[in-house]
């Protein structure tokens, strides 16, 4: 595919080299995303250099900014795999959890990375407030990602009770981000985040601006937090 070779030239501009495995996982992914797509509702966007830019050039350019590795990561919302299973392909050490509240998602993902071949990734059926009660997943990842899923207050709340010390929240976000960053300050800090830096830029081909968020764990998360499922959304911290 074209498309797939575009991506790499434009990856490659920011000095990640993917591998023809690498572009030949990509093409996969893309077929099975329309594939599936059919049959339930996982992306409005279907038009291949989209799918491209907006969903697999869009959910690596964290990288461009934050370096990954063999770090343990959690995508909150994981949806059809955005952002995380982009930057999987292109740093397969990482060690992945993919957190979604839609068991047929689930499914999807499943077969995804089978059929990707992708080592080290679990899934986990459930809503954020909860799993990030469990004693084993508290505070034991190093990275915790999510793209489109809530305005940021919200999705500290539901990120950063999973972050150990010295771990870092990424949030994906369009254009205009300064406004939640600024309602979000109070949350973050409450939740033992601290803002570090926003990084803004414009997607090819005219798709779009995006805002990459950092924010990095220096305390512990308050015990009460997150709040029982449902009442972030309700009741954002102010």
């Amino acid at each position: 595919m074209d498309m797939i070779e575009k991506l790499n030239e434009r990856l490659q501009s920011y000095q990640i080299d993917c591998t023809s495995s690498q572009l030949q996982q990509f093409a996969t992914y893309y077929d099975l995303l329309i594939d599936w797509n059919k049959r339930m509702n996982l992306t409005a966007i279907t038009d291949p250099e989209e799918v491209i830019v907006k969903h697999f050039f869009d959910s690596i350019t964290p990288a461009f900014f934050y370096p990954f590795s063999q770090q343990r990561m959690i995508d909150i919302g994981a949806g059809a795999g955005f952002p995380s299973i982009p930057l999987k392909i292109c740093f397969p050490d990482l060690k992945l959890t993919l957190l979604d509240s839609l068991n047929k998602r689930i499914t999807f993902l499943q077969h995804l990375i089978e059929t990707l071949n992708l080592k080290n990734v679990d899934f986990i059926h459930g809503r954020a407030e909860e799993i990030a009660r469990k004693s084993d997943l508290r505070e034991s990842f190093d990275i915790a990602i999510s793209r489109a899923v809530a305005k940021l207050n919200v999705l500290a709340e539901l990120s950063l009770p999973f972050i150990k010390l010295k771990g870092s929240m990424i949030a994906l976000k369009g254009a205009r981000a300064n406004e939640e960053i600024a309602e979000a300050q109070k949350a973050i800090q409450l939740l033992g985040g601290v803002f570090v830096k926003e990084h803004n830029f414009d997607l090819p081909e005219h798709f779009g601006e995006r805002t990459i968020i950092i924010i990095n764990k220096t305390k512990s998360t308050p015990i009460k937090y997150p709040r029982k499922s449902g009442t972030p959304n309700r009741e954002p911290i102010q």
